[in-house]
């Protein structure tokens, strides 16, 4: 995702282990919960996501694992 993207999460792949997929939920990527990607920097530094009032870092080796659907950009 890149910066102002918005998605809903759909699940998880099998890949991503169970500890992870736990630990996502609990910050609160559930499956139909709507993300929006603030800082997408580079040189491979991690994602900034906004998930309901709550703002998360994720590295894309973790976030490549989550299947999601965009829903556009923000403007």
């Amino acid at each position: 995702m890149k910066a102002g993207d918005h998605c809903e999460i759909l699940g998880y792949d099998d890949a991503l282990a169970e500890k992870y997929k736990i630990r996502l939920m609990e910050f609160g990527f559930h499956p139909g919960e709507s993300v929006i990607c603030l800082q997408s920097p580079s040189f491979g530094a991690p994602k900034v996501y906004q998930v309901s009032n709550t703002v998360f870092s994720l590295d894309d080796e973790v976030a490549a694992h989550v299947a999601v659907r965009l829903s556009g950009a923000s403007e």
